[in-house]
C-alpha cells in the first residue's frame, strides 16, 4: 500500500468543467448529498477546495458558508487547507468535494478539519473510486497526467479507516456514478453494481467521549452503604 502522505504537490483543477464529463459529476454528488444537507444545522458551514466552493447547497439550513483554498475564482478565504485559520471547534460542518483527491497529506487534511470542528460536528467528503472506469484509465501511462487520472485515488474502507482514528462515526457511504460518460450515471448499473461507481462518498459526524471525571459521579461511586443491622443474623435463645 502506497503512504498516504508524500512529498510530490497536486495543483487542484478550479472548476468541475475542466474535468470530462466534470458537470455531470457535480450534478450526481449534489443528488447524493442533498438529502444530508437538510439535516445539518449550525452557524458555519466551510467548504474546503475549489471543485467545493460549486457545490449547491442551498438544501443546507447553515447560512453561514465559507469557500477556502489556495487560489480561485469563488473563493472568499485565501488559506492552505493543510493550516486552516480558524478556531479550534469552530465549525459547524465542512464538505470536502474531491479535496483529497489532489492533497499531498490526506491525513493532515482530515486532522485540521477534525481541530476546527465543534462537537458532533459534521463532515461530508467525496472521491474517485480507484476500482472504476476512471481507475481502470489510471493505470494508462498516457493519461496519468491528464485530469482526472492524474489524481489520488484512496478506497472508501481506507477513507473509513483515517475517520475511525479520529473518532468520526461514519453515517452513509455509498458509491454511484457508473458509467462517467452517461448523465444518470447508468441507473441499472448503478442499482446492480454500485461497487463500480466513479464517484464514492461519505457522510460522517465527529463524535468526543468525555474523558474528565465528574466529582460528584466519583463521590457517589466511592459511597459504601451501610449493612443492615440483623437483616441476615439469626438469634438462638439459650
Amino acid at each position: 500500500m502506497k503512504p498516504a502522505r508524500i512529498p510530490r504537490t497536486y495543483s487542484m483543477p478550479g472548476h468541475w468543467a475542466e474535468l470530462p464529463w466534470g458537470e455531470y459529476y457535480r450534478d450526481s454528488l449534489e443528488y447524493q448529498i442533498r438529502p444530508w444537507l437538510a439535516k445539518m444545522f449550525g452557524f458555519h458551514l466551510l467548504k474546503i477546495g475549489n471543485l467545493s466552493a460549486e457545490i449547491n447547497t442551498e438544501s443546507c439550513a447553515i447560512s453561514h458558508q465559507v469557500n477556502v483554498a489556495e487560489k480561485g475564482e469563488h473563493v472568499q478565504v485565501r488559506a492552505n487547507p493543510l493550516a486552516l485559520p480558524f478556531a479550534p471547534r469552530a465549525i459547524d460542518a465542512c464538505l470536502l468535494a474531491h479535496t483529497i483527491s489532489w492533497s499531498s497529506d490526506p491525513h493532515g487534511l482530515l486532522r485540521e478539519v477534525d481541530r476546527v470542528l465543534v462537537d458532533d460536528g459534521w463532515l461530508i467528503m467525496s472521491s474517485f473510486n480507484p476500482f472504476s472506469l476512471i481507475g481502470l484509465g489510471k493505470l494508462m501511462p498516457c493519461r496519468r497526467k491528464c485530469v482526472p487520472y492524474n489524481s489520488r485515488m484512496f478506497t472508501l474502507a481506507r477513507q473509513m479507516d483515517w475517520l475511525a482514528l479520529l473518532n468520526f462515526e461514519v453515517l452513509h457511504h455509498t458509491n454511484f456514478q457508473v458509467l462517467p460518460w452517461n448523465k444518470q450515471g447508468g441507473k441499472l448499473l448503478s442499482t446492480h453494481l454500485p461497487a463500480l461507481g466513479c464517484m464514492q462518498v461519505i457522510v460522517a459526524r465527529k463524535r468526543t467521549l468525555p474523558l474528565t471525571l465528574n466529582p460528584q459521579k466519583q463521590h457517589r461511586a466511592k459511597t459504601q452503604l451501610r449493612p443492615a443491622v440483623g437483616a441476615t443474623r439469626q438469634y438462638r435463645k439459650p
